[in-house]
């Protein structure tokens, strides 16, 4: 197989992660997830637990403060450290694209490598019963509602995404492939993702 780029964006719950690793491992490919948080902080000088807690989310509950916060930077004429973060996680995504086939989950890859070629997009979706389970099963009760968890996770995606991109994260048209794992299973989906790959 000639060189591939796979970048997985997901809905919380929905097993994106999971499905990505399972692809890469089944490829043969490297796998990014957290690897970047690393990477992203040897580059920018920002600590990981900062890119931890800011990497992928603008909070729904201060998103307005946030987007202030990131166009104060042209007041000042020198990028925000929201800006910085984002730049650097660009660069370190477009890297590892140039550099060797691989597996990204998230942090807008799918825009960052939009004028690649050689990259498959993916977005992994499921119903509210699918996502509740595998939440449970992975990261345990927490006391707050399950409905306001994933609402939550997906809004600070969602919020994030379109300040970056200014583009509606989910939408098909932004994808090649939109997969409903709790339809299809985790095991499907990564048969897909890889027949589409191989095309």
């Amino acid at each position: 197989m000639a060189k591939r780029i796979i970048t997985i964006s997901r809905e919380f719950g929905s097993g994106g992660h999971s499905i990505g690793l399972m692809a890469a491992e089944r490829l043969g490919i490297s796998f990014y997830d957290n690897q970047i948080i690393t990477e992203v902080a040897r580059q920018s000088g920002l600590s990981e637990e900062f890119i931890r807690e800011n990497e992928e989310y603008a909070s729904h509950s201060n998103s307005f403060l946030y987007q202030i916060a990131m166009s104060a930077a042209g007041s000042y004429g020198y990028p925000s450290v929201y800006q910085k973060l984002y730049e650097a996680q660009t660069q370190v995504i477009e890297q590892l694209a140039e550099r060797e086939s691989c597996v990204i989950i998230g942090r807008c890859a799918d825009y960052i490598l939009r004028d690649r070629t050689d990259c498959l997009h993916v977005f992994i979706h499921a119903d509210y019963e699918h996502r509740a389970a595998h939440v449970l099963e992975k990261y345990g009760d927490n006391g707050k509602p399950m409905q306001q968890r994933l609402k939550d996770k997906d809004s600070r995606r969602r919020n994030y995404y379109r300040f970056h991109t200014d583009r509606d994260w989910g939408v098909c048209a932004n994808y090649h492939l939109a997969l409903d794992s709790g339809l299809l299973g985790m095991d499907t989906c990564v048969d897909l993702i890889l027949a589409a790959a191989r095309v």
